[in-house]
């Protein structure tokens, strides 16, 4: 099994965060912006690129916030994710030419149809993956201390 890694961004603009909305089976839910780093990519490079395909922006870096694990087999997804060890990267990001707030994606991901701000008090009842970063997004928010670390989690 080979362990990929994937860079995404928390783009956080006054209470909101900026999500992609994508569609499978069973409805909507929520990702934030990024992917898989290619070989030889920098994380900054991956994270630059990614949100470029996806919602159509570059981003700034700034520091990193979480770090999460996905061991496939060990989720509710595990039928179609069994063989899957994925790291997640999750950094603060801020929008280039914050004044302008149009989106035109390059390379949206297959489930991808569309790119929402949703308010952070509100994530909670939006189905966001990984589950578990609703709550740390929201203590950030808040001022709260949160782990960087977040485990094997969904």
């Amino acid at each position: 099994m080979n362990i990929r890694n994937s860079i995404k961004a928390i783009i956080i603009n006054g209470e909101n965060i900026l999500l992609t909305k994508n569609r499978d089976h069973e409805g909507d839910f929520y990702l934030c912006p990024g992917g898989g780093q290619e070989h030889s990519e920098t994380f900054h490079k991956t994270l630059v690129r990614e949100c470029i395909e996806e919602i159509g922006r570059e981003v700034s870096i700034a520091e990193l916030l979480f770090i999460r694990e996905y061991i496939g087999r060990n989720h509710e997804h595990s039928a179609l994710d069994f063989n899957v060890h994925q790291v997640e990267y999750y950094f603060s990001c801020q929008l280039d030419e914050a004044e302008e707030m149009s989106f035109n994606p390059s390379n949206p991901d297959q489930n991808q149809i569309g790119i929402e701000w949703v308010p952070i008090n509100d994530l909670l009842h939006y189905r966001l993956y990984p589950k578990q970063l609703r709550k740390y997004i929201i203590k950030q928010l808040n001022g709260e201390k949160t782990p960087i670390y977040l485990g094997d989690v969904n």
